[in-house]
């Protein structure tokens, strides 16, 4: 049996090479409680996706304490525009070496080479709330699931397709493979908090190429076409199998994925869902708190919030690219203090912003708001008020009226949706 490395005390944060590889998944894996040791098996499916100038480990000896990787992405600002980001991921730190500043290391070192980079932006899905904060990352989006009861909907149980002349197929995995990236890049165009998502997504997705001992159980997926032909959606979704005392079937549906590039589509999608013979119950997946679903119903108390938590959280690297990349509410000037003990993105900034777009500067104008860089992000994407920051203390109000005329340019007409965990 091979020993483990002896630890020497001595912390070295470090990018990886590939010898390094299966001592950074069981880091990893024992952050985050898994069984600890991977298999070859899973070093080999995992190791031709992973970019190793972009993932970094802490080594006391030559073992791994600490984990942490990045990516690119690209995250869709309010008014449709791509913007640039590193994606952070696998974070993790052993419960042996915890509290001494790893993380922090890892942290300081991706921020200065994304700006390397030119990336505008850094997000994550935060496993932890209180953790990210200090880092001047603010949770930007939000999600919530609903569990419909289909019995309680009021739903015309003789719907048999679309009204408007489209049809809805199911296909297979493959089959979305190739069709559903254009769809979803189609709706991220439009949909402000939708982020990128690479081919290794996709077979993720359809069950392509797995790691061993994933659990998978293949979904349904089924695309909508319009009546031109054109796919504009589609969903993946599946069943849990119950019964009542009865006999009678009480399916739990749950949906993985839905988009769609017009509400039509996303109407008759979820109209199909709600009509699957046997099922009784329908879980929505993470969904915008604006989403369609409960008003769609004819008694929209059929569906139940079971979830509504935080979900995509930016950070803000670059705050003249990042403000010039959206579109506001109104045309206006504000002038924020912006707070970064980071040290990365502090400054004063002038912006003079419309709907068509934004220009912003440094400044030596006296400020109207003085905030930090994790409640810039929180703002980004406009699901946040600046009036109710104000309110918390996390945002001073340095000019009467400025957190009021900040919310009309800063806030947008649907909330913001990111539907992915990265």
């Amino acid at each position: 049996m091979t020993s483990a490395p002896a630890l020497s005390g001595v912390l070295v944060q470090r990018t990886l090479t590939e010898e390094d590889v299966p001592d950074w998944i069981r880091a990893l894996h024992t952050g985050f409680v898994r069984p600890p040791t991977p298999s070859p098996e899973e070093v080999a499916v995992r190791l031709p996706y992973y970019d190793l100038s972009r993932m970094r480990g802490v080594f006391d000896g030559g073992r791994c304490v600490a984990t942490f990787r990045s990516f690119a992405q690209e995250v869709t600002a309010v008014g449709g525009a791509p913007v640039a980001s590193t994606a952070i991921t696998n974070v993790s730190v052993s419960p042996t070496h915890r509290r001494r500043g790893m993380l922090s290391r890892m942290m300081d070192a991706e921020f200065a080479a994304a700006r390397e980079r030119g990336d505008v932006l850094s997000t994550l899905i935060a496993a932890e709330y209180p953790i990210y904060g200090r880092f001047g990352f603010g949770p930007a989006s939000r999600f919530t699931q609903w569990k419909v009861d289909l019995r309680r909907a009021a739903l015309d149980p003789r719907w048999s397709g679309p009204e408007d002349g489209g049809r809805i197929d199911l296909v297979d995995g493959a089959t979305l493979r190739e069709i559903g990236p254009e769809v979803y890049d189609g709706a991220r165009a439009v949909r402000h908090g939708m982020v990128s998502r690479c081919p290794r997504d996709w077979e993720r997705r359809t069950g392509w190429n797995l790691v061993p001992d994933d659990p998978w159980r293949e979904p349904f997926h089924a695309m909508y076409r319009a009546a031109s032909g054109a796919v504009e959606g589609y969903v993946t979704y599946a069943a849990d199998e119950g019964w009542d005392d009865g006999n009678q079937p009480l399916l739990t549906l749950t949906v993985r994925d839905l988009v769609a590039t017009t509400a039509a589509a996303e109407r008759a999608l979820w109209r199909y869902v709600c009509a699957i013979d046997w099922v009784t119950f329908v879980k929505s997946g993470h969904r915008a708190p604006d989403d369609l679903l409960p008003m769609l119903l004819p008694d929209p108390r059929a569906a139940r919030a079971v979830t509504h938590s935080d979900m995509l959280w930016v950070r803000v690297l670059d705050v003249v690219r990042a403000l010039e990349a959206r579109t506001y509410g109104a045309s206006g000037s504000l002038v924020l203090d912006v707070r970064d003990a980071a040290g990365i993105s502090g400054g004063r900034y002038r912006l003079d912003a419309s709907p068509e777009g934004a220009t912003c500067a440094r400044t030596a104008e006296s400020a109207d708001l003085e905030l930090d860089v994790a409640e810039l992000g929180a703002l980004y994407l406009g699901d946040e008020s600046v009036e109710r920051l104000v309110a918390l203390g996390r945002v001073a109000e340095c000019a009467s009226g400025a957190a009021a005329r900040a919310d009309l340019l800063f806030r947008a007409a649907r909330r913001a949706w990111c539907p992915d965990i990265f």
